[in-house]
């Protein structure tokens, strides 16, 4: 795909915040942020993004790409999948009424966005077998083979944090136990600080202890960077990835991609595959959202 040629609207709605971008030749050129309404349903969010929209020049039928967090199924339905940040989001059309109310458009999961993303103009461009791994407030990932992004009817493909992961024992949003999501993700980083006796600490203030040198902020830096590692050494043995990207706000943080390499090097060596930071940054979910849009309107 010609990234120059990529040109439409892209939406892209989190736990936290919901962006809409306008898109030019590949580039976002008007962007704008909004608190993302936890206790919204479907019409709510639509009409929240909506009118933002219309604020970076959209007009009805033009091509339209829409990530969300959570899953989103072969036809289009969506599940938050974490009740505790989209509390009213549980099997709705999405796909439907997109297409009913924008007309050319199409959805998908947010971190499957920026897998395709990755692949096709970003650290994946030269990786025939491509996995994507966001570490952020939760876990999630993509998986693309030949330029084609891997989807399936229930939408859980990706999901890479649901796995299981070393010295895990608690019960994440997917309400599965021992998740790495449930060990490495922000959320869980927040979690450990307050049973450190630090309940005031987010994964940033987490990450800044560390540096600073506390004892205690170091150990749970180091427990979520050896679970993402157990997690690229087991997606090594069931996918043979030519490379890994990581991405997300914790997986780029300063010093944690190298923390990660380091858990990974202690695994044999036909389970080290090579690491790369995610080079999108925030634009992957929202150019993926529309490149998939384009692909789509191919197919």
């Amino acid at each position: 795909m010609n990234r120059n040629a990529l040109k439409g609207f892209a939406v892209d709605i989190g736990g936290t915040k919901t962006a809409v971008a306008r898109i030019e030749q590949g580039k976002i050129v008007e962007h704008l942020v909004t608190p993302t309404d936890g206790d919204a349903d479907l019409e709510g969010h639509l009409q929240s993004f909506a009118q933002q929209l219309g604020r970076v020049g959209y007009r009805s039928g033009e091509l339209l790409g829409v990530a969300v967090t959570g899953r989103v199924t072969r036809s289009g339905k969506w599940s938050a999948v974490n009740s505790g940040t989209l509390r009213a989001i549980e099997g709705v059309p999405l796909g439907a009424v997109l297409k009913a109310r924008f007309g050319e458009a199409c959805c998908c999961n947010d971190a499957a966005a920026a897998a395709y993303s990755e692949a096709m103009f970003g650290a994946g461009e030269d990786c025939p077998i491509f996995v994507y791994v966001t570490v952020s407030t939760g876990v999630g990932g993509g998986l693309v083979v030949d330029g084609k992004l891997i989807e399936s009817s229930r939408g859980l493909a990706g999901h890479l944090g649901f796995v299981t992961g070393p010295g895990a024992n608690l019960i994440c949003g997917s309400g599965r136990r021992g998740t790495v999501e449930s060990i490495a993700a922000g959320r869980a980083i927040a979690a450990a600080a307050e049973d450190a006796g630090h309940p005031d600490f987010d994964a940033r203030k987490v990450f800044e202890a560390a540096r600073s040198g506390s004892h205690w902020a170091d150990e749970i830096i180091d427990r979520s960077s050896q679970a993402i590692a157990s997690l690229c050494a087991d997606t090594a043995a069931t996918l043979d990835p030519d490379c890994i990207a990581i991405g997300g706000g914790i997986g780029l943080a300063d010093g944690y991609l190298s923390r990660v390499r380091a858990h990974l090097a202690n695994e044999p060596e036909l389970f080290r595959v090579p690491l790369l930071p995610a080079v999108l940054g925030s634009d992957g979910p929202l150019l993926g959202a529309l490149a998939l849009a384009v692909t789509r309107r191919h197919q």
